[in-house]
């Protein structure tokens, strides 16, 4: 099994908090389009399994129209061998979706929508620069629901000003239109975005690892509550729509990164193709890869099956570290586990699966450092 990522770099505008690679002007849209659909041919050869689901992100892939997004899918059709119940996501923007939109996207072969919805209230979406409002994310859902049976919702806690009462509200509007998947994240703050100025000038409050950490277990309540299975940190799911890319990546599979800054990862390499649209462009159209790739030593892979594997239930097998990367490692683990197994924020079932406590969940990424091991 294994996947595609395909990154779709054009935004209308910048959200406040946003660092990932994207451009709010469309004059090289096509070019662009033609070079994903050359790179996927180029790369048709790194991939020898099935693919097992496609995904589009970005940016915002919704902001192409729908012959754009079935023209790459084709690429993709044409270049690789495809499973027939493949899951084909789109990460859309509620502004994106209109009626016709939808109905156009439900005939394609996307069959799962990832939308961007982050708050339903206004204070929120406007502090984060957000290119919908509040009606728009209500009206959105109320139609794609009708279209679309597998869709996720992305909400944001920690958002600066949030109080309890406003994130259970979020959490039940968005419970209230039956989908089957969310994806809930803090809100961060990243060097050289706009929301830091803002944090920086006071414009903005700081955000509050208090506050995140408070609206975490809220969710994990609720979630719980409603029948959704938190199959990974961020992530929850009603049984049988996980995402299919979500745990491809946290369960250590091969996938494919298309497109500018795309990140590709085939259990011993890391890849990740350069972040400027034009460069991009030139390098595709001389039939090159603009691409820089990474051999991971025995210990990144260690880390990295850590890093990944202690985010979901699924948690990491210690007999497999034995096996994969030797008995070294193995007692290393066991060792540096020793603390936060009597802390209770790991535990360890049936003698070797090592998991992450409902106690150590918003820590997991820190618990997981404190694992790894250096070269």
């Amino acid at each position: 099994m294994a996947g595609i990522y395909i990154h779709i770099p054009f935004c209308k505008q910048a959200c406040f908090y946003c660092d990932f690679h994207f451009s709010t002007s469309l004059k090289r849209k096509n070019e662009l389009i033609t070079s994903i659909c050359k790179e996927i041919q180029l790369r048709k050869n790194e991939i020898s399994g099935d693919i097992k689901t496609i995904y589009f992100g970005g940016g915002t892939p919704s902001i192409l129209k729908t012959e754009e997004i079935n023209l790459i899918i084709n690429e993709v059709y044409h270049n690789f061998k495809v499973e027939d119940n493949i899951e084909i996501t789109l990460e859309a923007n509620p502004d994106d979706l209109s009626e016709e939109k939808i109905i156009q996207l439900s005939r394609s072969k996307i069959n799962r929508l990832s939308i961007g919805i982050q708050s339903f209230f206004n204070t929120d979406l406007i502090l984060m620069n957000r290119a919908h409002n509040h009606k728009e994310a209500a009206t959105c859902l109320e139609l794609a629901t009708q279209y679309f049976e597998n869709i996720s919702i992305d909400l944001i806690y920690g958002i600066p000003g949030l109080s309890d009462q406003r994130w259970v509200e979020n959490l039940d509007k968005a419970i209230s239109f039956g989908v089957p998947h969310l994806s809930s994240y803090a809100l961060t703050v990243e060097p050289k975005t706009a929301l830091k100025k803002q944090i920086d000038l006071g414009k903005v409050s700081p955000v509050s690892e208090k506050d995140s950490h408070r609206h975490y277990l809220i969710l994990l309540a609720k979630m719980k509550k409603h029948g959704f299975v938190n199959y990974e940190f961020s992530n929850f799911g009603k049984e049988g729509f996980y995402s299919q890319n979500n745990m491809a990546y946290w369960q250590g599979k091969n996938y494919l990164g298309v497109g500018p800054s795309a990140h590709s990862f085939d259990g011993k390499k890391r890849s990740w193709n350069i972040n400027n649209n034009i460069k991009y462009i030139h390098v595709i159209q001389e039939n090159k890869l603009p691409i820089e790739r990474e051999v991971l030593t025995i210990t990144d892979r260690y880390n990295e099956y850590l890093m990944t594997g202690l985010r979901t239930m699924w948690g990491v097998s210690i007999s497999k570290i034995d096996l994969e990367f030797g008995k070294a490692f193995a007692t290393y683990l066991l060792k540096q586990a020793e603390k936060p197994l009597e802390e209770g924020l790991l535990k360890i079932h049936n003698k070797d699966t090592l998991l992450i406590t409902e106690k150590g969940k918003f820590l997991s990424d820190g618990i997981a450092s404190n694992l790894f091991m250096v070269e």
